[in-house]
């Protein structure tokens, strides 16, 4: 009997428990639910402490309960045209990218509805899609769920830069997808303007479309300088970009999204997108509209206090034994555990939340099977430690950590 599509999509995300063939929750679910448990911190989910901008939830209240903005009725399927032009206007300012908010611009409830509607659009059942490993889990979910097959080139340390001949090497004639992710979750990489112009070149080289992950664009730190997919020369023709509110402004729980590309890719991501949440969060559009026309100096700030909190994280990892990476990028410190036990990182993971009081996500659970079973396979030793949180919690995080390791 063929596996129905509720359990690829489950085996997809590495959320399926074959043995009693039930879904499991995520993975970011179950360390939450398993820090709570115990009292542990929670250093597992990439969701900041901080609320994002004041002024910007001031303005999705009045538009809920006055009339200011949009009514709370069904905004249009493929996004307010305020939020839409705001998309378009944010992508000139930032990258100098020249978009039709009316034909190339789609909202999205989320970029995890972006992704879904990207990769069910384009990943042809029987084909292959390729993406670097690890991954976000949505990624293994939805090519699970389109009837694709997942391959990967591993990341990996100390500087998890893209082996781009690697892909090359994985790409054939079966592929209908090149998954992309940069700024990268949950190395924290970015990636050159360079890599992603070869990437590109090998997805039209292979007929296959490109989807772009941007969503940590504006988390970006030192030197670093994100390179927007379609900035770099052909892209147009084969990929199509999502981001969202979500991480940029620290609004995770706003869910509005966005997919960027030409009219004719957009306009297939729309054949999936309109029947899977159809519309949502006219509000949160509108609110998000405004922000995207002027941050009022928040990416700035937010960049500054994550750069602080990343170096608070890497010297207490440091100080318990762990060898941590830094990252370019994101919300996560990655973490070596193979100094300080012979154990896998997912099972020296349940340790910490029981008897450190911290909880953190084993990389092992954002990648292939056939890489976990695999012992030589350094990313089965990564814990990833997420660093948007308060700087109180984060050196109580590090102490507890330093105490019980040591």
């Amino acid at each position: 009997m063929p596996t129905p599509p509720w359990a690829r999509s489950a085996a997809g995300a590495n959320t399926y428990d074959h043995a009693a063939a039930r879904v499991l929750p995520t993975v970011y679910e179950r360390t939450t639910a398993a820090s709570q448990a115990a009292g542990a911190i929670n250093l597992g989910q990439g969701f900041p402490d901080a609320e994002g901008p004041h002024w910007m939830r001031q303005t999705a209240a009045a538009a809920i309960t006055s009339e200011v903005g949009p009514t709370n009725q069904y905004p249009p399927g493929i996004g307010l045209p305020a939020f839409r032009e705001a998309v378009a206007e944010h992508q000139q300012m930032h990258y100098g990218l020249t978009l039709d908010p009316q034909q190339q611009v789609l909202f999205t409830t989320g970029a995890t509805e972006g992704i879904a509607a990207s990769i069910l659009a384009f990943a042809d059942p029987g084909s292959e899609v390729v993406t670097f490993e690890p991954w976000y889990d949505s990624y293994g979910a939805m090519v699970a769920l389109a009837g694709a097959a997942l391959h990967t080139v591993p990341l990996t340390a100390p500087n998890f830069r893209p082996d781009v001949a690697a892909l090359r090497a994985q790409v054939s004639d079966r592929t209908s997808m090149i998954l992309l992710n940069s700024p990268h979750n949950p190395t924290g990489t970015v990636f050159t303007a360079e890599e992603i112009t070869e990437i590109v070149e090998i997805a039209r080289e292979a007929g296959a479309v490109v989807m772009s992950d941007e969503v940590y664009e504006h988390l970006v730190f030192d030197e670093s300088v994100h390179t927007p997919v379609l900035s770099v020369p052909g892209a147009e023709e084969v990929a199509v970009a999502v981001s969202s509110v979500g991480k940029s402004f620290s609004m995770t729980g706003w869910k509005v999204g966005w997919v960027t590309g030409s009219a004719e890719l957009v306009n297939r991501v729309r054949g999936v997108k309109q029947f899977l949440s159809y519309t949502s969060a006219p509000a949160y559009q509108w609110a998000t509209a405004e922000g995207l026309r002027d941050d009022r100096g928040f990416f700035a700030a937010n960049q500054v206090q994550l750069e602080n909190s990343r170096e608070l994280v890497m010297a207490g990892l440091e100080a318990a034994g762990l060898r941590a990476y830094r990252p370019a990028a994101g919300y996560f410190v990655l973490a070596d555990v193979s100094a300080v036990t012979a154990k896998s990182a997912a099972d020296y993971a349940a340790e910490l939340i029981q008897h450190a009081g911290v909880g953190a996500i084993p990389v092992s659970t954002l990648t292939l099977p056939s890489t976990q079973r695999d012992a030589a396979s350094e990313l089965n030793h990564l814990l990833r430690f997420a660093f948007c949180k308060d700087e109180q919690v984060l050196e109580r995080a590090m102490s507890r950590l330093g105490q019980w390791i040591r």
